[in-house]
């Protein structure tokens, strides 16, 4: 989707003059309350800081891949209607003037609600409707929320039209105009507490977003924003806040806190740096943490030009969590000072759905509800994905099949038609399953669970080699007699089932008793050893194609074709066309684990 540049320009003029969003509110007198000290009375206050992130178009405790309502072995519940409830019951707890409600990003991509109203009635649309999100995020009265990565995914028009149905600012201080280098969005939001008795406390909170949206979405990005390193820009704008009369600063930030990166030394930036932040940049109070998935209710770091304690939490995604940061301020030598900060989440499965949510966006749900039921063939045989991760899983083979077969299409007359066509996919899931019998959207949109889109890139047989040794680094090293347990066999250095790949169109086997890049015996390519410098046209997602996962050659690989339609889409297509699904039409077995040459299983 091409950018407004008039209009981008004219939103990166303004938030790049630093303008604050400022509001008021009175807190009840009993938050000043006086405290006897020696020589002289003390005012404090009391200050509560809500937030949530990669909620990931989670509205409603539903799982549309499974048409019912959401569960996991845990017990856990999902969704804004939850949070709803939790957020109304902290601000009966601490009086609603003494709240503050963040996000920390990835909002508008990963239900097929969000994917409905970005693609089959978007909200770009002359007079299209107003999205969930927003509806949902003002209803329940957030007062910011940064961007994540995820936000960039259906473009920039998507995105600002989404900016503009929310009645909250998109934080983004590392998101910059490319020309320019100003801000394209607000870097920041600053919010003064009045109370009684006391001079006002005023509360800034900074907003950083993940630099590897610049790989992660180029296409939609490149030549139009930049994305700095999180701790050099909050370098520069904290000690601008605190300028400004900031007595609090908060970091909302969509960045993990491990310090590593998925992209390894393509960007010059660290993926999950939020750590590093409050390590380096003094006069931050706390930082709400997004973008790992990882449930971190406290985690204290200690500045090193200050020694002061930064206090970091990360909520569950998916609105399964509420994370609580308790301000305790003191008024001392004419100023406010924080004296402490804890941490605490609170579980969305102890509440249930706030009536207010469900009654506003009942009506999207169903329209989405029935949208994913629509039957487009019929299955032969039940496919799944239990054992995809470990076994040549047919229903991956779907996905390649679907890729090879439109990229072929693609560049049929082109002077690449000659060349084999080979494709990628990755066991997102380890519990989707297409049923025999009927098959609906949400069976194959269960199968591929992002918003991937298709790219064809030029490889050679000794770049493949090198990329399927990457991918089989995944597997844990598992000596030849050693007891073999799925669950401890996948996964190695934490990297997670996305970031392991098929390659359909080659055979292989993974030797898991041999060292890392050392495991791939027995590459060919119809039936002989594999030619190092012949040449393939690669069918893959574009996360992998500009650099997800780090997989090497594939993203300085010269790109043939690309197009913007989701995958899932083209899977839907290739399904409806052939009426039956039949796992003889694309099944093969490519691939299997071995053990100094025996096989696994």
């Amino acid at each position: 989707m091409p950018l407004n540049r008039r209009k981008f320009l004219k939103k990166s003029a303004v938030t790049g003059a630093g303008v604050a969003l400022t509001s008021a509110v009175v807190a009840p007198a009993a938050q000043a309350a006086e405290v006897r000290k020696p020589g002289k009375p003390a005012k404090r206050y009391s200050l509560t800081v809500m937030g949530t992130t990669d909620l990931h178009g989670h509205v409603f405790n539903w799982d549309y891949f499974k048409n019912a309502e959401y569960s996991d072995a845990k017990g856990n519940a999902q969704g804004l209607a939850r949070i709803s409830t939790l957020v109304e019951q902290v601000r009966r707890e601490k009086g609603r003037c003494n709240t503050l409600l963040l996000d920390a990003g990835d909002t508008i991509q990963g239900t097929p609600l969000t994917y409905y109203y970005a693609k089959v009635d978007p909200i770009t649309a002359k007079g299209g409707p107003v999205h969930p999100m927003a509806q949902a995020m003002n209803a329940i009265g957030y007062d910011a929320v940064a961007l994540g990565n995820h936000e960039f995914n259906y473009g920039i028009e998507t995105l600002r039209k989404f900016e503009s149905q929310c009645r909250f600012p998109l934080l983004g201080a590392n998101a910059l105009d490319a020309k320019t280098l100003k801000p394209a969005f607000p870097p920041f939001f600053m919010k003064t507490f009045h109370v009684k008795g006391a001079p006002p406390v005023k509360v800034a909170v900074l907003g950083l977003t993940n630099p590897g949206i610049a790989i992660w979405d180029k296409a939609y990005v490149q030549g139009k924003l930049t994305f700095p390193g999180l701790e050099e820009q909050a370098a520069k704008w904290v000690p601008k806040l605190r300028s400004m009369g900031a007595d609090v600063v908060v970091v909302s930030a969509h960045s993990g806190s491990s310090g590593t990166s998925s992209y390894g030394d393509q960007l010059p930036y660290v993926e999950n740096s939020a750590a590093l932040v409050a390590q380096q940049v003094p006069g931050i109070d706390a930082i709400l943490v997004g973008h790992a998935h990882t449930e971190i209710p406290e985690l204290k770091v200690t500045n090193t030009a200050t020694g002061k304690t930064v206090v970091l939490s990360e909520p569950l995604a998916y609105a399964e969590r509420l994370s609580l940061f308790d301000v305790e301020l003191v008024f001392e030598k004419g100023k406010w000072a924080v004296e402490s900060v804890s941490a605490t989440v609170r579980d969305s499965k102890t509440v249930a759905d706030d009536p207010k949510i469900t009654k506003l966006l009942k009506d999207e749900h169903a329209v989405v509800v029935a949208y994913v039921n629509q039957v487009v063939g019929t299955a032969t045989d039940t496919l799944t994905t239990v054992e995809a991760r470990y076994k040549d899983a047919p229903i991956i083979d779907l996905i390649t099949r679907v890729q090879e077969d439109v990229v072929r299409a693609a560049l049929a007359g082109t002077s690449y038609a000659s060349l084999p066509v080979i494709a990628q996919a990755s066991p997102f899931s380890r519990t989707s399953e297409i049923p025999a019998g009927k098959v609906t959207i949400r069976d194959l949109s269960s199968l591929y669970v992002y918003d991937n889109t298709l790219v064809a890139k030029l490889m050679t047989g000794a770049q493949l080699r090198a990329y399927l040794e990457y991918s089989a680094q995944y597997f844990v090293r598992t000596a030849a007699g050693a007891a073999v347990d799925v669950e401890k066999l996948t996964n190695a250095e934490n990297r997670p089932d996305y970031n392991y790949d098929y390659v359909s169109g080659l055979t292989y086997d993974i030797d898991i008793a041999q060292a890392p890049g050392s495991r791939i015996k027995n590459l060919a390519y119809k039936g002989a050893a594999l030619d190092d410098a012949q040449q393939f046209v690669f069918a893959v997602n574009n996360y992998r194609a500009n650099g997800g996962g780090a997989f090497p050659h594939v993203a300085s690989a010269q790109e043939v074709w690309s197009e913007s339609t989701e995958i899932r889409t083209r899977i839907s297509e290739w399904v409806t066309a052939k009426g039956v699904l039949d796992p003889k039409d694309f099944a093969s077995v490519d691939w299997k684990l071995t053990r100094d040459g025996t096989p696994v299983f």
